[in-house]
């Protein structure tokens, strides 16, 4: 049995079988904070909540962040005792959070995860800032959601994928909190999306000003990327065509939709596209064109017989073998474009 003390010096029991989760915590130190922690016979630690500043939470490089940044930590946690490949490694995935035994990194990575509240006032927009505890490469990393929103645990899991390889990723709500349900009528949708796309572009805004204040006017980091998909990598590409500061060096857009080709012509950077060849929301004709005429280096990878959200929503283990391909290819396109280049 492994122990940790409140402030009051009252020792709470962990059980062995999460025994690096006191690793964890025994490597931030809180301040101001309220732990709580619950224990069930059959899953060992099932929840942890911490609320600290952020100077106290969050380890370098970022301890130059903001003082008044608002940050809290929510994490629930269980024991996933399955595999999902061949490489043996325990990581604590704070989508939920969970414990997941087998992935695919090769260094496996512990990982943050905060919510943070950025702007002020009626302004301010929510979001998920995930940074590597350790092996840190400084690189700052947007994910744009798809329209269901910031809170969803595909797109969660997939933050702390990417986080879990070295990088710091910040994960805004588009949407002000109200992303769009399956449950709706599709009849709704488009006034939905008419009425949050300017709410997106504006959260997004916000988002880039903040990483730029605190990545890059920090000495963190010199060129930021962006991920996005669905919504949110059709928004990669109109980020990147306005990006006149040049404040990101590379993008990746997974079956981006409503992406125009004039829009895309004003990039200078390198485009990873990747999609189904079945995807009926995202034209493979339209990204080989776009692909064709840009002079930055961008690529074009078309999975056959993958239709809409296959690499961040498999529904089969088909998919899955082509999402984690997929993966493996847009964590090399990171690697060589920010953090190779370093």
């Amino acid at each position: 049995q492994h122990h940790l003390y409140d402030t009051n010096h009252e020792a709470i029991i962990l059980p062995t079988d999460i025994y690096f989760v006191s690793f964890l915590l025994s490597n931030i130190f809180i301040s101001s904070h309220t732990l709580l922690l619950t224990h069930t016979t059959q899953m060992g630690l099932t929840s942890a909540i911490f609320m600290a500043s952020s100077t106290s939470l969050i380890k370098p490089p970022f301890t130059t962040f903001s003082p008044n940044l608002q940050i809290h930590k929510i994490c629930s946690l269980s024991v996933n005792s399955g595999w999902r490949s061949s490489t043996k490694c325990r990581r604590l995935c704070c989508s939920q959070v969970r414990i997941e035994y087998g992935t695919d990194e090769e260094a496996c990575e512990l990982v943050n995860g905060v919510e943070v509240s950025i702007g002020e006032g009626t302004d301010t927009v929510a979001a998920y800032l995930l940074t590597a505890v350790k092996n840190n490469n400084g690189t700052g990393i947007l994910l744009l959601s798809d329209i269901f929103g910031f809170e969803d645990s595909a797109t969660r899991d997939f933050a702390y994928r990417i986080a879990c390889n070295g990088y710091n990723v910040l994960l805004p709500d588009l949407f002000n909190g109200d992303p769009w349900q399956k449950e709706r009528s599709m009849a709704l949708f488009e006034p939905w999306l008419a009425t949050h796309t300017q709410t997106a572009r504006t959260n997004i805004a916000a988002s880039i000003k903040w990483m730029v204040d605190e990545f890059v006017a920090a000495g963190i980091s010199n060129k930021l990327g962006i991920v996005g998909f669905c919504f949110g990598g059709g928004k990669v590409i109109d980020v990147l065509a306005e990006d006149s500061d040049d404040r990101f060096g590379i993008g990746v857009s997974f079956y981006g939709t409503r992406i125009q080709p004039f829009v895309a012509a004003k990039i200078k950077v390198p485009v990873l596209y990747i999609t189904g060849d079945d995807d009926p929301l995202c034209s493979v004709k339209v990204l080989e064109d776009i692909e064709r005429d840009n002079e930055c280096g961008s690529k074009l990878v078309v999975f056959k017989g993958r239709g809409h959200g296959f690499v961040h929503r498999p529904a089969s283990n088909e998919e899955d073998k082509d999402a984690e391909e997929a993966f493996m290819i847009m964590r090399n396109w990171l690697h060589n474009g920010l953090v190779a280049e370093k």
